[in-house]
């Protein structure tokens, strides 16, 4: 009995103190920069969390929501995702990634959202986008004399936003300087598997992918659903 209440004791004064046995888990440290998922009604589901389950455990970087008002965003698929920012209170992010999916359609003409994404682009250290979602960014002018591609099904609506941008047909994920556009749904997967390695190297994204038990394509030039471009 007195074995416990010493234990008790003990135990009671470590927690004042704000020491414990055990160490905080490593999710709950505070990372340095962010990754910012732009939500918009419609979005596609797999596009935004196919990257978050490879970007969640990076050392650096946390992943926040953000949408033009904040709070649930409701996906194609009928999922809401509670979006912590809204555009007005969102911090810059370090790397900001769109998403694609039926709502694109829509956010092409909202000129909040293109404005939005104009300035994040400004202080971002990488532009992403998955699927559609760069039909938006050249939307707004950020893929202007960059090479980029999209959705294969949807590329002949996506290539229509800008004739200002080199479209390729053939891709998986294109890099252009910071800013790196996938193919449609899954290949945001692949996309996002080839920003890891750009970041902390190929064992990384390796094992980040083995952990998924994920098969990566990672070729951004092996795609399988290609299209044609005019030259």
């Amino acid at each position: 009995m007195l074995l416990i209440v010493g234990m008790l004791a003990l135990t009671s004064v470590a927690t004042a103190t704000g020491q414990t046995a055990s160490t905080a888990p490593a999710d709950s440290v505070s990372k340095p920069k962010t990754i910012g998922i732009v939500l918009f009604p419609g979005f596609e589901t797999l596009d935004v969390f196919g990257p978050v389950e490879m970007w969640a455990r990076l050392p650096d970087y946390q992943i926040v929501m953000v949408s033009q008002h904040g709070g649930p965003i409701k996906s194609a698929q009928g999922i809401d995702t509670v979006t912590t920012y809204s555009f007005d209170t969102a911090p810059q992010f370090d790397i900001v990634m769109i998403p694609g999916g039926m709502g694109t359609r829509t956010e092409v003409n909202n000129p909040v959202m293109l404005a939005f994404l104009r300035k994040q682009d400004k202080g971002t250290q990488w532009t992403t986008s998955v699927c559609t979602g760069s039909a938006l960014l050249a939307k707004a002018g950020i893929l202007d004399g960059r090479k980029a591609t999209s959705n294969k099904i949807a590329f002949t609506w996506a290539s229509s936003q800008s004739s200002k941008v080199a479209w390729q047909g053939h891709a998986r994920w294109v890099i252009d300087g910071k800013y790196i556009t996938s193919s449609g749904v899954s290949a945001g997967t692949d996309m996002a598997l080839g920003l890891v390695e750009k970041l902390y190297g190929r064992e990384m994204a390796d094992r980040t992918a083995r952990g998924s038990e994920y098969v990566w394509n990672d070729d951004p030039a092996k795609d399988p659903f290609a299209v044609e471009t005019r030259p």
